[in-house]
C-alpha cells in the first residue's frame, strides 16, 4: 500500500513538473476556445438545409376547401331543351346552382425540377463548408495569439533569470566592498554606488516578475487551466520545407468560390420548366359531371390525374443581372486572392530575412559573452588592488550581464521568428 502510494505521488509530482509545450498551449487554446462549439452547429445547419433540399422530391399535398356565390352558372342551350321536349324526355333539369361548395386533396409529384433542388443541396454544402472555413480563420488568429503570449513567457523567464544573476554579482561584490571599507581600501561612495545599482536590479525584478505573472495568467485564461510548472518548455528548432502557403485564408476563398458556383448553377436552373404528375380529387358540388348536377343538388366525389408541366417565364427577367453579380463576385474574390498572395510573400520574405538575421547575431554572443565574462573577472580583481573604482566595475558587470541576456533573447527570438514563419505558410 505505501509503495503504491509513493508511486502515485512520485506520478503526480512528475505530471506537476513537466514543462508546458507550445504544441500542447495550442491545442487545449482550440479546445477551451468558445468558437470552437461552431463547428457542431454548422453541421448541424448543414444537415437541416440537405433534409429540406431533399424533401423537394417528397409528393406535396394540398388540402383546400371553399364555399362560393356565384352571379351565373351553366344553362342548357335553347335548342338542347327543345329538342329534350320533342322526344318526351322525362327529365327535369335545372340551371345549376349559384351557391357551390367543395372540399380538395391536391398530390403532386415532381419529375424533373431543371437541375434545382441539385443546385440548393451543392448551395447548402457549400455554405456549411464557408462557415467552417471562416471558423478556421478565427482559431487561425487564435494561435497567433497564443504563440505571442508563449513566447513572450519565455522572453520574461530570461530577463528573470539573468536579473537575479545581477543580483547575485552585485550583492557578491557589495560584500566584497564593505569588507575594503573595514579596510580603508574603499570609500564609502563606492559602497553606495553599488548598493544603489543592487536596489535598482531589485525593482527591476519586481517589474519583470509581475509582468511574467500577468503573461501567465492570460496564458492560462487562453488554454482554460493553469500552467503545469513555473517553467515553458523551448520549443524545438525546426525546418521550413517549403514555402508555398496554405493559410486558412485561401480555402476560405476557395469555399467562397464554390458557394458562388453553386448558385451560379440554381440561376441557371430556375428558368428551366418543371415536371410532375398530379392528381386531384374533391368532394362537392357542383361535380365535374355538369348534366349531372342540373339534374340533383346532391355532393359528388370527383377526381383527376396527369402530367403537368410548368414553367415560370418571370425568371427570365433578372437572369442575366443575377448572373452578373456573381461574376462580379467572382472577380472580387480573385483580387482578394492576389492581395492575400503578395502580403503573404512579403511576409514570409520579411520573416525569413529577419531568421538570417538572427542566426548571423548569434554566431558571434558565445563569444561576446565570454570575452564580457573575463573583463568583469578582470575588473573585480583590479578593485581589489585599486586600479578602478567601482563605476567601472558596475559598467563591467552591466555589459556582461547584458552580453548573456542578448544571447538568450536572441535564440529565443530565432525560434519565435521560425515559428511565425510556420505559422504564416500554416505547416
Amino acid at each position: 500500500m505505501r509503495r503504491l502510494s509513493l508511486s502515485f505521488i512520485l506520478a503526480l509530482l512528475t505530471i506537476t513538473l513537466t514543462a508546458q509545450t507550445l504544441d500542447e498551449c495550442r491545442r487545449l487554446a482550440r479546445e477551451h476556445y468558445p468558437e470552437i462549439r461552431q463547428y457542431n452547429l454548422v453541421a448541424q445547419t448543414e444537415q437541416f438545409n440537405l433534409s429540406n433540399a431533399a424533401k423537394a422530391w417528397i409528393p406535396q399535398f394540398t388540402i383546400s376547401g371553399q364555399a362560393t356565390y356565384q352571379s351565373a352558372t351553366p344553362t342548357l342551350p335553347e335548342a338542347f331543351e327543345a329538342l329534350m321536349k320533342m322526344q318526351d324526355a322525362d327529365v327535369e333539369m335545372t340551371e345549376i346552382n349559384k351557391d357551390q361548395y367543395r372540399i380538395a386533396l391536391d398530390v403532386s409529384q415532381i419529375i424533373w425540377d431543371g437541375g434545382y433542388s441539385r443546385a440548393n443541396r451543392a448551395i447548402a454544402k457549400a455554405e456549411a463548408a464557408e462557415q467552417r472555413s471562416l471558423i478556421d480563420v478565427s482559431l487561425y488568429d487564435l494561435q497567433t495569439r497564443v504563440d505571442g503570449l508563449y513566447f513572450g513567457i519565455l522572453l520574461l523567464d530570461e530577463r528573470v533569470e539573468q536579473t537575479k544573476a545581477m543580483i547575485g554579482v552585485l550583492e557578491s561584490n557589495l560584500k566584497r566592498m564593505l569588507t575594503y571599507l573595514k579596510n580603508g581600501v574603499a570609500l564609502q561612495s563606492d559602497v553606495d554606488m553599488i548598493e544603489a545599482e543592487l536596489l535598482t536590479a531589485q525593482q527591476q525584478l519586481s517589474l519583470v516578475e509581475s509582468s511574467l505573472a500577468s503573461y501567465r495568467r492570460m496564458l492560462e485564461i487562453f488554454i482554460g487551466q493553469p500552467l503545469n510548472s513555473n517553467k515553458l518548455e523551448r520549443p524545438v528548432e525546426q525546418i521550413i520545407h517549403d514555402y508555398i502557403s496554405a493559410r486558412p485564408e485561401f480555402a476560405l476563398l476557395d469555399a467562397q468560390s464554390n458557394r458562388l458556383a453553386a448558385q451560379k448553377i440554381a440561376v441557371n436552373s430556375s428558368v428551366m420548366p418543371r415536371l410532375a404528375l398530379f392528381a386531384q380529387g374533391y368532394y362537392g358540388y357542383p361535380g365535374m359531371d355538369i348534366f349531372k348536377s342540373m339534374t340533383s343538388p346532391d355532393l359528388s366525389l370527383n377526381g383527376i390525374v396527369g402530367v403537368r408541366l410548368s414553367w415560370d417565364l418571370s425568371a427570365f427577367y433578372t437572369r442575366n443581372n443575377n448572373l452578373k453579380k456573381i461574376e462580379v463576385a467572382q472577380q472580387q474574390l480573385a483580387v482578394q486572392r492576389d492581395v492575400l498572395q503578395f502580403n503573404t510573400k512579403m511576409q514570409t520574405t520579411q520573416e525569413d530575412g529577419e531568421i538570417g538575421r538572427l542566426r548571423k547575431v548569434i554566431e558571434n554572443d558565445a563569444r561576446i559573452v565570454e570575452l564580457r565574462r573575463s573583463v568583469r573577472l578582470a575588473a573585480e580583481s583590479k578593485l581589489q588592488n585599486g586600479v578602478i573604482d567601482a563605476t567601472d566595475l558596475l559598467r563591467k558587470i552591466t555589459d556582461e550581464t547584458t552580453a548573456i541576456l542578448n544571447c538568450n533573447i536572441h535564440e529565443i527570438e530565432l525560434l519565435q521568428a521560425i515559428y511565425r514563419l510556420k505559422h504564416t505558410l500554416n505547416e
